[in-house]
């Protein structure tokens, strides 16, 4: 029976973080994640990596702040898939006093020690290229700063990493039991993949299963929880590009919710979210119609030419695992996170409640730190100075580093190289070796999908299915045709078989 110093249950973005920093500090670390890496919550945001202006309403003020300093962070350690937004706020007159906007933006700009990002400002939509996409009507407005981030590769690229640190990752592999013993635990695994079982000791658990934090805990018979998770729907739509520039907008609702337009894989546009608290089973739940009509109408409120829901291409929907901090409204419920330690019988088990996306690392670094006097290690955090796969591009300048790629990948379309180079970073040499055409890249799935890419995901990122290359490593699903996916599994099927856990690439003769 293997004994490990740590297992970590769920593979979203804070069990990823989780098993990067304790792998750097030496533990012995299984990370098990019963679909795929980053399925569920961490691929269903809105992928931006913020502050929370709207959270300074709440105050949250330790909240923005900490989120605000991990944003400086995070754009140095992955200036490849992280990068600057600037945001437009129009001012709604009916809403919002400009002075309140001012003082909040005033707040946003001076309370985490911004270094990278330009402050804001207002600005003049007669006159603004953003105002030419709205009604007529909104004439003032605001500019800010934040960042985007692709989601779903944030946790990849975390898993990565801890698996070149020494982690053992199991996807497609769920914890289908825990049992307290004196000093330890015994931790039933099930591989979906073989349909085998394995037991395995370990010193201690982080339950960082998300959605499903509760049903973890309830399989210690002994288990004490001592706080409750409010699970909130988050949906978003993709629309064809509703405008032609590179910014942003955040748009004021009458109900005091916010929407953002993103400009979304070239030619879309992102617009979301809702919050809609749920009692159903998490990993079931998709948009409703009256989602979709929310978010166009409430975009169209804005917007000069209105949003249907009938230009609708994409939509995707995912549960937030919120801390339930007793508010009356699902939007007010806070993102900041609880981490709850029980030690019980010297079996440490340390459980995630709620967070976001831009505190993962933080929270990762706190929750590791919990657990140095049950496991008896010194070693200190070390992850805020440290790159993330692909990102140790030099003075993180993406675009010097994307001027280097085309001299040297000057065969590759331009927009390829871009999709290669943000995806991948500098790991792009990893991914084209000696490549020196595109015929060299194989099979062509249609768009910008090749046959080099696919086996890159299989081999190095744990991609297993068609869906897990085309909408979580990549979102190609929205450049091939619709045919792709059926075709690409087909593909997969014939050429891979995933069956075998200790080698689980094989190529078939």
């Amino acid at each position: 029976m293997s004994t490990y110093d740590l297992v970590v249950i769920g593979g979203g973005v804070n069990g990823a973080g989780i098993a990067r920093d304790a792998a750097g500090r030496g533990l012995k670390v299984l990370l098990c994640e019963k679909d795929d890496l980053a399925q569920h919550t961490s691929s269903a945001s809105t992928k931006l990596i913020h502050g929370g202006l709207r959270y300074l309403e709440h105050y949250d003020f330790m909240l923005v702040r900490h989120a605000l300093q991990e944003r400086e962070v995070l754009l140095q350690a992955a200036p490849h898939i992280i990068w600057p937004l600037r945001f437009i706020l129009p001012h709604h007159k009916a809403l919002r006093p400009r002075w309140l906007i001012r003082l909040g933006l005033f707040l946003y700009d001076n309370i985490g020690g911004r270094k990278l990002l330009p402050s804001s400002h207002g600005v003049d939509l007669t006159t603004h290229e953003t105002g030419a996409a709205l009604k007529k009507e909104f004439t003032k407005g605001f500019e800010y700063s934040d960042c985007w981030v692709q989601d779903a590769r944030l946790v990849t690229l975390n898993v990565v990493d801890a698996a070149e640190r020494g982690c053992d990752v199991r996807v497609r592999t769920e914890c289908t039991d825990i049992i307290r013993g004196d000093g330890q635990w015994q931790v039933k695994l099930l591989s979906h993949l073989t349909g085998q079982t394995q037991t395995v000791d370990a010193k201690a658990i982080v339950n960082a299963s998300g959605p499903w934090v509760d049903k973890t805990l309830d399989l210690d018979e002994e288990h004490d929880a001592r706080y409750d998770v409010r699970l909130v729907k988050g949906s978003h739509v993709v629309v064809p590009k509703i405008f032609d520039h590179p910014y942003t907008y955040i748009f004021q609702n009458a109900d005091n919710r916010i929407l953002f337009a993103v400009p979304y894989e070239t030619d879309f546009t992102l617009l979301g979210t809702t919050d809609v608290e749920i009692q159903a089973e998490p990993g079931t739940e998709s948009i409703e119609a009256s989602e979709i009509e929310y978010i166009c109408s409430n975009a169209s409120e804005y917007f000069e030419t209105p949003i249907s829901p009938d230009d609708v291409v994409w939509t995707y929907s995912g549960v937030r695992p919120l801390y339930d901090d007793a508010s009356d409204n699902a939007s007010k419920v806070t993102r900041d996170y609880k981490l709850d330690l029980d030690t019980r019988k010297g079996a440490p088990i340390l459980s995630v409640y709620g967070g976001k996306i831009t505190t993962y690392r933080k929270l990762a670094e706190q929750a590791v730190d919990m657990l140095k006097p049950e496991l008896g290690f010194t070693a200190k955090d070390w992850t805020a100075p440290v790159a993330l796969p692909g990102g140790d591009i030099p003075n993180a300048d993406f675009d010097k580093f994307l001027i280097h790629c085309a001299s040297r990948f000057a065969w590759l379309d331009e927009s390829l190289l871009l999709d290669y180079a943000r995806n991948y970073g500098t790991r792009i040499d990893t991914l084209l070796g000696n490549v020196q055409s595109v015929a060299q890249l194989g099979h062509h799935f249609g768009g910008p999908l090749y046959q080099i890419e696919v086996e890159y995901l299989i081999d190095n990122e744990w991609a297993r299915t068609a869906e897990d290359i085309l909408w979580r490593r990549s979102k190609k699903g929205l450049h091939t045709p619709k045919t792709c996916e059926q075709e690409l599994q087909t593909w997969l099927d014939e050429h891979f078989d995933f069956s075998d856990e200790a080698e689980p690439v094989k190529r078939r003769a």
